[in-house]
């Protein structure tokens, strides 16, 4: 049995941290890259990274 997730995505950059007031989200609440709606969520030098758990794009809110 394949583990390995299938799913689409919209081509964003996994590597690098978007910041909102640049890049809003386009549905509220969801990854803009795979339409995910769970995150894992840090807080670090006053910033708040959020973090989708299905393809990791990473969002400073």
């Amino acid at each position: 049995m394949d583990t390995k997730e299938e799913y689409e995505t919209k081509g964003f950059d996994t590597t690098i941290v978007y910041e909102f007031n640049k890049y809003p989200d386009v549905r509220s609440g969801r990854c803009d890259n795979c339409d995910y709606t769970l995150f894992k969520s840090s807080v670090k030098g006053g910033k708040f990274l959020r973090e989708c758990r299905r393809c990791g794009m990473k969002k400073n809110i």
